[in-house]
């Protein structure tokens, strides 16, 4: 089996600020998504924002993993057909567009990393849908993180949350560990089965960031190396939440003012 590193509570102390940090970027550069903005004045925006105001390191920048060249920009702007590793530029947003931002930052050694879909102006119903089943998704895939659950759990019920709804999973690409090291152990499969891979314990932190397809779940890369489409032009969307194992649950790390509020169906289940 893998091994899954297990943080301390100093690594845990750190990454809720990281966690919170990154949420913080998110919240800043949301009214700044509109029509008109290029990705690269987000980018612009969001660097200067993690680097003057939070003392924070963008973690992207010049990030190389085997095989790749260094990603360039300080975030990940993912437009309608883009899946996932969007590189920002001169792409204007216009009306309609759906947009992933993703944002990881590194603060005292420690990495937060979170996303959220954006709706320039009136989004059409399609593009709504997939967005807020997406989202569902990611948090089904939340609730059934505690000690003694098996990832596969987590895999098996976001994938048949997307398929019931006639979306498809994104398999290329997953959740992750992260702590100190940008991407470890172990990999969070959007697809899978329950009571399958490794069995969760207190004190693993990793991602949860389901990538769904409107159309099929075939990808293309693009010729910059790191841009992900996919291969039938449909939407995909893509949302992303850091998360702690605790003793008796879950903690999401990655939460600000602005963030989200979990769907009905997790509060609800919570306060039972």
């Amino acid at each position: 089996m893998t091994t899954i590193s297990i943080k301390t509570a100093e690594d845990i102390a750190g990454m809720r600020i990281a966690g919170k940090l990154a949420s913080e970027v998110l919240d800043y550069i949301t009214p700044f998504v509109k029509a008109g903005v290029t990705t690269g004045e987000l980018d612009r925006l969001c660097h200067e924002f993690m680097t003057n105001v939070q003392d924070s390191i963008p973690a992207p920048l010049n990030y190389c993993p085997p095989g790749y060249t260094p990603y360039p920009k300080a975030i990940c702007t993912s437009v309608n057909d883009v899946i996932c590793h969007g590189i920002p530029g001169d792409k204007v947003l216009k009306n309609g567009d759906v947009v992933n931002l993703d944002i990881t930052i590194i603060k005292h050694g420690y990495h937060g990393d979170t996303s959220r879909m954006f709706y320039v102006g009136e989004p059409s119903i399609m593009a709504k849908r997939l967005g807020d089943i997406t989202y569902e998704c990611m948090w089904l895939g939340i609730a059934k993180i505690k000690p003694g659950a098996h990832l596969g759990d987590i895999g098996h019920v976001i994938q048949q949350h997307a398929e019931k709804a006639g979306y498809s999973v994104v398999r290329e690409f997953c959740g992750h560990g992260i702590g100190k090291v940008f991407h470890e152990e172990p990999q969070v499969l959007h697809y899978g089965r329950p009571g399958t891979l490794e069995r969760l314990e207190a004190g693993m932190i990793f991602t949860v960031e389901p990538m769904i397809n409107a159309g099929r779940r075939d990808i293309r890369e693009m010729g910059d190396g790191w841009t992900i489409k996919t291969k039938d032009r449909s939407l995909s969307a893509q949302w992303e939440h850091t998360v702690l194992v605790t003793e008796t649950g879950y903690e999401v790390l990655t939460v600000s003012a602005g963030t989200p509020p979990p769907p009905a169906f997790v509060q609800q289940a919570a306060a039972a």
